[in-house]
């Protein structure tokens, strides 16, 4: 079984900074792509940054610039450093891999969310 587990959301006041860590757990053989999406109250689920196996990087324009991802392939971990927060960054995050796992091949796997409060 795979799980993807994020932590670090929290209240944080416009200007601040947070670092999401998601780590990846089971019988996980390779990681390909990470990523972070979010989605907001009322909105769809948005790209926010993807970070390939060979440390490639995507992000979307709102936050290109502020937000920076990286990947411990050691630890099987992702991080979204998010820097100058703006309360339109308010959103529960979700943390993205697409793996390979024991008996179960490629596929696509989610975690649970983690929320960014950000006050003005």
């Amino acid at each position: 079984q795979v799980q993807l587990v994020e932590s670090g959301g929290a209240l944080v006041q416009a200007g601040g900074s947070l670092r999401l860590p998601c780590a990846a757990s089971g019988s996980i053989l390779s990681i390909g792509t990470m990523g972070w999406y979010r989605q907001a109250p009322g909105k769809q689920r948005e790209l926010v940054a993807t970070c390939t196996s060979g440390g490639s990087t995507n992000y979307a324009g709102s936050v290109k610039g502020r937000f920076t991802i990286s990947r411990d392939s050691a630890k099987n971990t992702v991080y979204l450093q998010m820097n100058s927060l703006k309360p339109e960054d308010t959103a529960v995050y979700y943390c993205t891999a697409r793996l390979l796992a024991l008996r179960r091949g490629i596929d696509d796997y989610w975690g649970q969310g983690t929320q960014v409060t950000v006050s003005s």
